[in-house]
C-alpha cells in the first residue's frame, strides 16, 4: 500500500463489500492494532465521507484512524469493531428482545444526538450501519451519504436538497418526496431499525423497493410488529410521525434516553416506557438535559 503518512499497514482479509469499495481488516506494523481499511475510488464525495470523520469524535461513533492517498484510490483506517454490524448479529440470533434493542437504541440515540448537534444528518441509519464490539457497545458507521445541514439550502429547491439517499426500507417519506431533509429522517430511519432488530427485517421488506416507497408515503407509518409493548408502540409511533417538524423535535429531545435507560432495571422490562416518558417531558418543555457521560 502505497503511503503518505509514515505509518504503515498490511491489509488482512474482506469484512465487507458496499456500492461504494471493499473493507478489509489491517495490522498496524508500527504498533500491532488491528484496524478497519475502507478503500473507495477518490471523488469529491468521498472527501466529503473523510472530511466529516476526521472531525467527528465521540463514543458511539466509528473512529477515525488515518487515511492514505493511493493513486486514483483513498484508503480509509477505522477503528476495527470486531463483532460487525447489528444486522449480522441479528441474523446469528434470530432478532433480538426488547430489553437488548433498548440497550442498543440508547446508544445509538446518544450517537444520532451528537451527530445533529454538529450539524450533520446520517441519512442511511439501519442495522448495517451499526457496528458492534464484543461488550456490547455499538457505534454509527458508513458516512458515505452523510451531509452538513449547512450544505442545504434554505429554500429546499437546490439539486443537492433534492437527492434521494438512503436505503428504500428505512427511507422516510419526505426524503421519497424530495424534500429538504432534516434530522427526522435520521429519526424515522431508526424506527425502522428497530424493527429490523426485533423482527430480523425491517418494514415493507416483502415488496419490492418501489412498491415500498409507494407505501411508505400512503401508509399513515409502517406496519408495527405484533406482540410489541404498549410503550416500545408509543415510541415507534413517535419516530414515524408523518409531519417531519414533530419528528425532528421528538428527536431533539430523545437525547437522554441512555441514561435513563441505564438507570432501569432492564432485566426486568425493555423500559421503553422511560424512553416514551422522557420524550413527552421534553415536548412540554419541562424536563432538564441529562448530562452527558464525560460531564458525570
Amino acid at each position: 500500500m502505497s503511503q503518505t503518512t509514515k505509518v504503515s499497514y498490511q491489509l488482512g482479509e474482506k469484512i465487507g463489500k458496499g456500492g461504494d469499495g471493499l473493507v478489509h481488516t489491517a495490522l498496524n506494523l508500527d504498533t500491532g492494532e488491528v484496524v478497519a481499511v475502507k478503500t473507495l475510488k477518490f471523488a469529491a464525495s468521498v472527501q466529503m465521507e473523510l472530511t466529516l470523520l476526521k472531525k467527528l469524535v465521540h463514543p458511539n461513533i466509528v473512529n477515525y484512524v488515518d487515511s492514505i492517498r493511493d493513486g486514483d484510490h483513498l484508503h480509509i483506517v477505522l477503528e476495527y469493531m470486531e463483532n460487525g454490524s447489528l444486522r449480522s448479529l441479528c441474523d446469528k440470533f434470530d432478532g433480538f428482545s426488547e430489553s437488548l434493542v433498548a440497550i442498543y437504541v440508547t446508544q445509538t440515540l446518544h450517537g444520532l444526538r451528537y451527530l445533529h448537534e454538529q450539524g450533520v444528518l446520517h441519512r442511511d441509519i439501519k442495522g448495517a450501519n451499526i457496528l458492534t464490539t464484543k461488550d456490547g457497545s455499538v457505534k454509527l458507521a458508513d458516512f458515505g451519504v452523510a451531509m452538513s445541514m449547512s450544505d442545504f439550502s434554505e429554500t429546499g429547491n437546490s439539486d443537492q436538497d433534492a437527492d434521494v439517499v438512503g436505503s428504500p426500507y428505512w427511507m422516510a417519506p419526505e426524503i421519497i418526496e424530495m424534500q429538504t431533509p432534516t434530522t427526522g429522517c435520521d429519526i424515522w430511519s431508526l424506527g425502522c431499525t428497530i424493527i429490523e432488530l426485533l423482527t430480523g427485517k425491517p418494514p415493507y421488506m416483502e415488496l419490492e423497493p418501489m412498491s415500498a416507497l409507494f407505501r411508505i408515503v400512503q401508509d399513515p407509518h409502517p406496519p408495527l410488529p405484533r406482540g410489541i409493548s404498549e410503550s416500545l408502540k408509543s415510541f415507534l409511533l413517535l419516530c414515524f410521525n408523518k409531519d417531519a417538524t414533530k419528528r425532528h423535535s421528538a428527536e431533539s429531545h430523545v437525547k437522554n434516553t441512555q441514561y435513563l435507560l441505564r438507570e432501569s432495571d432492564l432485566t426486568s422490562g425493555p423500559g421503553w416506557d422511560s424512553v416514551v416518558e422522557t420524550l413527552r417531558l421534553y415536548a412540554r418543555g419541562s424536563l432538564e438535559r441529562m448530562p452527558d457521560d464525560e460531564e458525570r
